[in-house]
């Protein structure tokens, strides 16, 4: 029955949420869930540093002990350096990081992936470029899986910046882009990065998905797509956009998560929803499991 239909998160920032949150995903049929434990950097008092990237890795793992504990779900963590703000001497983290897939709790290398702009300082994209690259041939050596994020907005890259960034660097550069969909250019270049490191691509899940990446990645590579549901007034995506996607290319690579964040509005119950809308917009029970349960747990091979 769709009410009582499991679900497993392989996206969420779980250390931001309250024990209250948690136990909404106990109630909900949540089976399993994997925090990013690349975080959200937002310091914009000071550069971030690879001892902060290893300190944000070492509190998901820690936090991942605690909720399993405490909740009747499974917690795991998706470990990675996030693009958002230039990390100060990345190839330090980077070298720590094969260590850290070893472990049981680390079940994915993300969220990774080429952004168009960041919250403090900006990154060079030949430097990201690197990182995500070193990041996807470490995970295939491991043979994790790999979580990308994609840029928010259907604007320009230059569109998206604000005099907020501006203030906090005097030496703002020019668009990483031309002025497309920021979306799809940082996108392309992830798929250029997985192609060139030879990583299967149905262990890459590229996340954030919206109506304008769904046929760049349904019908050019072997990927996961996945519909990040938790914030519709910031991503733009619901249940019927995912219902549409289903009907035109069927269930076995799609999957949603939330995205949550103790920082932005959500809805820890988001999960259960979409279940039941979707099910009300006449997309199969089968079809609905394979996006909210079977799929991510092919993808994770939990």
């Amino acid at each position: 029955m769709s009410t009582t239909m499991p679900w497993i998160d392989v996206h969420q920032h779980t250390q931001s949420l309250t024990w209250n949150e948690r136990e909404a995903f106990d109630i909900s049929g949540c089976r399993a869930t994997v925090m990013i434990g690349a975080s959200y950097y937002w310091s914009p008092y000071r550069p971030v540093s690879a001892e902060d990237v290893r300190f944000l890795w070492d509190d998901a793992i820690r936090r991942a002990a605690r909720f399993d504990d405490a909740h009747f779900y499974e917690q795991y963590v998706a470990i990675g350096i996030h693009t958002w703000s230039r990390v100060t001497d990345p190839e330090s983290a980077l070298a720590h990081l094969p260590d850290y897939c070893d472990l049981d709790a680390v079940v994915a290398v993300g969220e990774i992936g080429i952004d168009s702009s960041q919250h403090t300082h900006q990154w060079d994209l030949d430097e990201q470029r690197a990182v995500v690259r070193e990041q996807f041939s470490i995970a295939d050596e491991a043979g994790l899986p790999v979580i990308v994020h994609t840029p928010g907005g259907k604007d320009t890259v230059s569109d998206q910046y604000t005099d907020y960034y501006e203030e906090l660097d005097a030496d703002f550069p020019a668009a990483h882009f031309e002025p497309e969909t920021a979306k799809r250019a940082a996108l392309g270049i992830d798929l250029e990065l997985v192609d060139d490191v030879g990583i299967p691509e149905e262990r890459v899940l590229i996340d954030h998905a919206d109506e304008t990446i769904v046929a760049d990645v349904l019908e050019t590579t072997d990927c996961y797509l996945g519909f990040s549901i938790g914030s519709p007034w910031f991503r733009g995506v619901n249940a019927d956009l995912v219902a549409t996607v289903i009907e035109e290319y069927g269930s076995e690579r799609i999957l949603v998560d939330t995205d949550m964040l103790g920082a932005m509005k959500h809805d820890p119950y988001t999960m259960k929803r979409l279940i039941l809308d979707l099910r009300r917009l006449g997309v199969s029970r089968a079809d609905i499991r394979n996006v909210v349960y079977e799929n991510p747990r092919d993808l994770l091979d939990l």
